[in-house]
């Protein structure tokens, strides 16, 4: 088993910026993947940016340039720094890892970009 606690949401101006943190505990070693999500109200949850199994970076094509994936490994902590924040950013987001055939998620934290 795996658990995901994602940290650092919250509200913030257009033009701001956050970052987010997802603490990794328990069968860590298992995990291929890891990454970012997030959904919207009444939208489905997407794909925000992960690491790949091969070790490169993936972003969303609408957080391209402004949002960037990072790991402390010996933390077990994943990073989403998010610069730029736009209103439509606005979402709850959620950490993901994936491994041994098993999808795992956090809990999710809000982040709400409004002036």
């Amino acid at each position: 088993q795996v658990q995901l606690v994602e940290s650092g949401g919250g509200l913030v101006q257009p033009g701001g910026s956050l970052r987010l943190s997802c603490a990794a505990s328990g069968s860590i070693s298992s995990l291929k993947i890891m990454g970012w999500y997030r959904q919207a109200p009444g939208k489905q949850r997407e794909l925000v940016a992960a690491f790949t199994s091969g070790g490169s970076t993936n972003y969303a094509d609408s957080v391209k340039g402004r949002f960037s994936i990072s790991a402390d490994n010996a933390k077990n902590t994943v990073y989403l720094q998010m610069n730029t924040l736009k209103p439509e950013d606005t979402a709850v987001y959620y950490c993901m890892g994936r491994g041994g055939g098993l999808n795992y998620w956090g809990q999710g934290t809000q982040v709400t970009v409004s002036s």
